[in-house]
């Protein structure tokens, strides 16, 4: 199974919110979903499911497992309150969200449950998040890249994560990015701006397109379903190699997500 390259996006969407953007979402045509335990929304976003017209089996849900229930004896557990707050009976891919802080929990156990939790078709894929390189190596060690689907990682115009990109790729793993559009902040950028001109674009659109145009799935999330319908169309978007070159050029190592206590030692 492959990520799908487009997909909505649910952090910091709560309570009637996240149902009125995923249900504007799936009669648009989205069809992948990216929650999280620690969002607070799976049951919101099953609910909005459920009441839609799509079929389970068109969809691609992912969700993430919390630090607090990384220990094998936690994981499958923790999955299964998510699936029944999802309404389902599994989800497509499950990732680590963040590496057990301080090590507390080995890699080793959590990826055990992860596996054990595809083996008994809770999940589809397993996958990991905010991971650097050496983590990312040590994941390999323990199941193979082959059981690694991606690995969701914070990356804009103004974070290219070039390093982690290309041993991601080196390894034939997907990237999956997050805050694409650093928080709004590259809606503002006079470059982007300009190439959006160019286009007919929004700007929206170039950065996502810029991002998937380097093989990058997207989650970009909104609550305004004229912006989720625009944000859609970025799919279709074709930037040049000078919008390319420009946009590379953007890169400034600003990391926008960095929480103390959960973040590795980035590479």
């Amino acid at each position: 199974m492959t990520i799908p390259a487009f997909g909505l996006g649910t952090f910091r969407l709560k309570g009637q919110v996240v149902i009125d953007s995923v249900s504007n979402a799936l009669e648009l045509g989205y069809r992948a979903i990216d929650t999280a335990q620690i969002y607070g929304n799976e049951a919101e976003i099953g609910q909005a499911v459920e009441a839609s017209n799509v079929a389970r089996s068109e969809l691609f849900l992912t969700t993430k497992i919390w630090t607090e229930n990384l220990a094998a004896d936690k994981l499958i557990p923790s999955l299964k309150d998510s699936l029944a707050k999802l309404r389902t009976d599994h989800v497509d891919l499950t990732l680590i969200h963040w590496p057990s802080p301080g090590g507390a929990v080995p890699l080793a156990d959590t990826l055990a449950a992860l596996m054990q939790a595809k083996a008994q078709g809770l999940t589809k894929q397993i996958g990991i998040s905010n991971f650097n390189i050496a983590l990312m190596q040590e994941a390999i060690s323990i199941v193979g890249a082959a059981n690694i689907a991606t690995n969701q990682i914070e990356l804009s115009p103004y974070l290219q994560n070039r390093k982690v990109a290309d041993f991601v790729r080196s390894q034939g793993i997907h990237i999956t990015s997050y805050m694409t559009l650093a928080y709004g902040k590259a809606l503002q950028d006079p470059v982007l701006q300009a190439i959006a001109r160019q286009h007919g674009a929004t700007t929206a659109q170039v950065v996502l397109a810029w991002a998937m145009q380097l093989g990058y799935a997207v989650i970009p999330s909104s609550t305004q379903r004229a912006n989720l319908q625009s944000n859609l169309q970025a799919a279709q978007l074709r930037l040049s190699e000078a919008d390319m070159a420009q946009i590379a050029a953007l890169e400034r190592n600003e990391r926008l997500v960095d929480p103390q206590g959960l973040a590795p030692q980035w590479d």
